[in-house]
């Protein structure tokens, strides 16, 4: 069977800890860089599967130039967890009251939404259709690179643990541009 590996994109412009990036936030130079310096790839990868926002689209691209592989799919599946719009470009101090209660509740119950963010059933819900979107695409495409984002790709790497999956993602650590192989990809 073919491998997966997945890839963080690299740093983007305003990232912080604990910030909700817009939609819109790009890569650096040094986001860009890292990238580079992510190569050589592991061994076999044929072709590239991209989130579409757009720090995650350039990573794929800088992959794709540098590297001749073609990217074969795009895919919403792959978009970063869909934070509220009132939490977007705001650091942990400045979330509003709401978003702090839901966050104090959002593990005992997976299926709060907090305005029109994604709750973290939703998320789980998605990933694990990412990871049989995923699994199809290798089996046609051979192995695959996927670039996308810390939570959903946390979330992909621990799909067994459920929608708590979101805390283990949140807190374990995924350096920009770092290559981990998905494990999953095979159960």
């Amino acid at each position: 069977m073919a491998d997966i590996w997945l890839m963080r994109h690299g740093a983007y412009e305003g990232h912080r800890p604990g910030h909700h990036a817009p939609f819109s936030a790009v890569l650096t130079e040094e986001g860009h860089e890292q990238v580079r310096r992510a190569l050589p790839l592991p061994d076999g990868i044929t072709g590239i599967v991209s989130s579409p926002i757009p720090r995650a689209r350039q990573a794929a691209d800088r992959v794709a130039h540098l590297t001749g592989l073609p990217t074969v799919a795009t895919s919403a599946l792959l978009a970063e967890w869909r934070a509220p719009s009132s939490v977007l470009g705001r650091t942990p101090d400045a979330y509003p009251p709401g978003y702090r209660a839901w966050r104090s509740r959002r593990l005992t119950d997976p299926c709060l939404r907090f305005e029109d963010g994604e709750s973290l059933a939703d998320l789980h819900i998605r990933a694990a259709r990412c990871a049989c979107f995923l699994r199809r695409t290798a089996r046609l495409h051979g192995s695959l690179l996927v670039v996308s984002h810390k939570l959903i790709l946390g979330v992909l790497a621990h799909l067994n643990e459920g929608p708590a999956a979101f805390a283990t993602a949140a807190a374990a650590p995924w350096n920009f541009a770092e290559i981990r192989r998905f494990t999953g990809a095979n159960a």
